[in-house]
């Protein structure tokens, strides 16, 4: 077997088994074993503040800052942003309250990502930096927290999980049509194997995979048909956000943490576009 192959299979089984372990009920339950009294939801805390901090230190890698005091700034501010919305969540068992500053904080996420395609010349500067990893890495995972919900009892929803596993399939279901079907390029100059029938693969299989979760989980909060639609949308998004990225500053790589898959940013594109989109279709559905 290729020596970079296995590798890839090791670190992505630890890297799902973590997943895993820090989104379901299973986490508690085989690491109470050795911490006694362990709470799912630190867990799940935990994992989220772990990425934040791996994926603002490497949007700063790539980005390359320069020697001014945005450089010094950018990673304290991004642990206060994420701080408020950790504190809230914690305290409110991922109490849902739609209000201003939080459509304002979504609509940056629409903004940046905008900017960055459209408008890139301005991230050239420190202080653009600095707005875009703060926006890119800490609201974004900040977001991530009020995915699920919890009990102070232990109970934990399987919310993140399933997110997951539909990312990952969209990401796999576009991966397989493209190969097999695909003839016209979606973003030749960013991401050159992606393509339309890839896309509309994803699409399909995914949706299908969404009902099936709508069936067996009737729990989960949501239409997890329309999660898995909105998934297949936005995951290829977030993949092509961080591919641009990537590009706009000459960087292969976010990382290598993850040993021959690279960095955190590399492995959570997806999840970092999805995560806001599909919290925002959770309070809409809250409201409506």
């Amino acid at each position: 077997m290729d020596k970079n192959l296995l590798q890839r299979l090791i670190s992505g089984f630890f890297y799902g088994l973590v997943i895993i372990l820090c989104t379901t009920p299973l986490g508690a339950e085989y690491l109470g074993k050795i911490i006694p009294g362990i709470k799912q939801y630190y867990l799940y805390f935990g994992m989220i503040t772990f990425f934040m901090v791996v994926g603002t230190w490497e949007c700063m890698r790539i980005m390359k800052f320069g020697k001014g005091w945005e450089r010094f700034v950018v990673a304290p501010l991004s642990f206060y942003v994420f701080y408020i919305f950790a504190k809230r969540y914690f305290e409110h068992s991922f109490y849902f309250n739609f209000n201003l500053s939080e459509i304002l904080a979504l609509s940056l996420i629409l903004i940046a990502s905008i900017t960055l395609f459209r408008f890139k010349d301005e991230l050239y500067f420190d202080s653009g930096k600095l707005i875009f990893t703060v926006i890119y890495v800490a609201l974004t995972f900040g977001f991530s927290l009020g995915l699920p919900s919890y009990d102070y009892s232990g109970d934990f929803s399987l919310e993140v999980l399933m997110l997951f596993i539909l990312i990952w399939s969209s990401d796999s279901f576009a991966y397989f049509t493209g190969r097999l079907f695909g003839k016209h390029k979606m973003a030749p100059k960013i991401s050159p194997k992606k393509t339309w029938e890839g896309f509309a693969g994803g699409v399909v299989l995914t949706l299908i995979l969404g009902f099936f979760i709508e069936q067996y989980y009737p729990e989960l909060r949501g239409n997890w048909m329309l999660v898995g639609f909105l998934v297949s949308v936005f995951a290829p998004l977030g993949d092509l956000v961080e591919s641009q990225l990537k590009r706009s500053f000459g960087v292969k790589d976010s990382g290598n943490i993850i040993p021959g898959h690279g960095g955190i940013l590399d492995r959570l594109d997806s999840f970092i576009i999805c995560a806001p989109v599909i919290y925002l279709y959770f309070l809409l559905d809250k409201l409506f």
